[in-house]
């Protein structure tokens, strides 16, 4: 006879409150919505739910989420979510509170790290509960995939650019995969093994199937995990070059409103926006919410309208045939559509330094904080930079490094970056602002070992094994040169600033007048960061990509 399998324990969902009246009400929502996917518990006080918290510890079940209230005598359900913190850090953290107590809530944001706190009472619960507790739970279900791997195994070298750049690959596109170092991992041996895969040729990238890839590129492993790279229509009302805020907003509504649309990445959704560890200034989301959320939650939502997309694609130039705009892809295939919207956004500045371009990858990053952290674990690394990315990089970092130090050449943050984002940093002792201070030049043969670092006291060279740039950006236009006006610096110009007598060839080539984000080619707008002029924050990429649209309906009007 067979052995009985055991069966994996359903996560828990675990409710706090010392109102029996309350205390029922939740659990009897919690157990209608979520009952047949999550094991409800409940408990009277903050002590008798952290005694919960320990047995599920000894079972190894997991904990999805919390909810705590927070007026309960001898421990609040701020003072409950803080101890909770240290059991089960990968839990939902929501707070029930009174209109009263707002203002505790919104403290707990930053000293818990509460991820939503929810006013009683909460009826309707379809309108004001399980909308907010699905979506935590669904970032928590995502979190537990991407720990998993997924079934997808990467095998390489820490500090090897080929390796980063697949792991960085996935990470942006939010496909869950399990990094395993060939020096440190044992089960990387045991895989390469099987696979009869050549250790001397990395990353190999082992799939849920059982099929493996040696030292591949992005095109290989989007068309192996089923990402789309071809076109499926012969012709759009709108085409979108870039998948940032301001192509995600653009997709967004366009598609909503009725406008066949495609959108074309090179490398990943999101731009800069996706690889930022917490974007805490952008409406609506008090708590903040991570750069790939935002990713996740806006894709989804330009596809759930019929936006198309074609990952990993490059393009190399627009033209116009006649009434059509033409936009060719570097593989050799053209999509042809009304209207095209550029929304290609900006790409960090190199750091220009003596050994930096050769330790790309192998302990030089740009952005990247996010892929990399994990490897960061008890080091000393470096953030080169001062604006909010920086600042946002320094605070994910911190949670695992031992020390990271900022380096920014000016006199003080508060000249680039946001106040919220330095309070921050003051308030973190593992992180060292040092400002009037420079990298000069980067050491190391196959990784990065150490800075050279000029202040007020001279020039030394101090070990450093990861310095994550953030040094300022440059627009990704290069491609249109000659085709569309960009200025000095290559950002495009658009609307009535194609019409100063100091706008670059080539000129506005209409008796009408360019409609406000249009550009030089007529029936081509640009939208966010890739803008002369722009306001390099995500809300207005956001908005611009929104607007861009509404142009676009007026020059459909006009055409014959």
């Amino acid at each position: 006879m067979e052995a009985a399998t055991a069966r994996a324990p359903k996560p828990a969902l675990i409710t706090v409150d010392d109102d029996p009246g309350v205390a029922r009400a939740v659990q009897r929502d919690l157990r209608r919505r979520y009952g047949d996917r999550y094991q409800v518990l409940s408990a009277p006080s903050g002590p008798a739910a952290l005694d919960v918290l320990g047995k599920l510890t000894l079972r190894s079940q997991p904990v999805a989420m919390m909810v705590a209230d927070q007026r309960m005598p001898g421990m609040s359900g701020v003072e409950f979510l803080e101890e909770a913190l240290q059991q089960a850090p990968k839990a939902k953290r929501v707070l029930l509170t009174a209109y009263a107590d707002t203002t505790a809530a919104i403290k707990a944001i930053n000293d818990v790290s509460l991820d939503h706190y929810l006013l009683k009472p909460w009826d309707p619960p379809e309108e004001n509960l399980y909308p907010v507790l699905d979506d935590l739970l669904a970032e928590w279900q995502s979190g537990l995939l991407a720990d998993e791997g997924g079934g997808i195994r990467v095998i390489g070298h820490r500090f090897s650019l080929e390796s980063h750049n697949i792991r960085d690959f996935l990470a942006r596109n939010q496909i869950p995969h399990r990094w395993l170092d060939i020096e440190r991992d044992a089960e990387a041996q045991q895989l390469l093994e099987a696979a009869r895969a050549d250790g001397g040729k990395l990353p190999v990238v082992v799939f849920e199937d059982g099929e493996h890839l040696e030292v591949p590129d992005s095109l290989q492993v989007a068309s192996k995990i089923g990402l789309s790279t071809q076109a499926q229509g012969d012709f759009y009302d709108l085409i979108i070059i870039g998948a940032g805020p301001a192509g995600l907003a653009g997709a967004v509504y366009g598609a909503s409103e009725g406008l066949s649309t495609v959108v074309v990445e090179r490398e990943a959704p999101g731009g800069q926006a996706g690889q930022s560890s917490r974007i805490e200034n952008y409406l609506g989301f008090p708590n903040g919410l991570s750069g790939a959320d935002l990713t996740h939650r806006a894709n989804a939502q330009a596809q759930r309208f019929g936006a198309e997309f074609l990952a990993v694609s490059d393009v190399d130039a627009i033209e116009a045939k006649g009434p059509a705009r033409v936009v060719r892809l570097n593989n050799g295939t053209e999509i042809s559509g009304h209207a095209v919207l550029v929304a290609t956004g900006v790409a960090y500045r190199r750091l220009g330094i003596p050994g930096a371009d050769a330790l790309s990858g192998r302990g030089v990053y740009y952005g990247a904080a996010r892929t990399e952290a994990a490897a960061c674990e008890d080091e000393e690394v470096f953030v080169i930079g001062g604006a909010n990315s920086a600042g946002q990089a320094a605070v994910y970092l911190a949670a695992r490094a031992a020390k990271v130090t900022i380096l920014y050449r000016g006199d003080s943050l508060a000249s680039s970056m946001s106040q919220y984002l330095i309070d921050q940093i003051g308030a973190i002792g593992n992180i060292d602002v040092r400002t009037n201070a420079q990298a000069t030049a980067a050491h190391g043969e196959a990784s990065l070992t150490g800075l050279t670092i000029a202040d007020a006291e001279g020039e030394r060279e101090e070990p450093c094994t990861s310095a994550f740039v953030f040094i300022g950006a440059a627009p990704r236009t290069e491609w249109l040169d000659g085709s569309i006006a960009r200025d000095q610096r290559g950002f495009i110009i658009s609307g009535p600033d194609l019409n100063s007598p100091q706008a670059p060839h080539p000129r506005w080539p209409l008796n009408r007048e360019p409609l406000l984000l249009e550009t030089s080619l007529p029936g081509v707008f640009v939208a966010g960061d890739a803008r002369s002029q722009s306001i390099k924050r995500v809300a207005s990429a956001v908005g611009e990509g929104a607007m861009a649209v509404q142009f676009v309906h007026q020059y459909l009007g006009q055409l014959p």
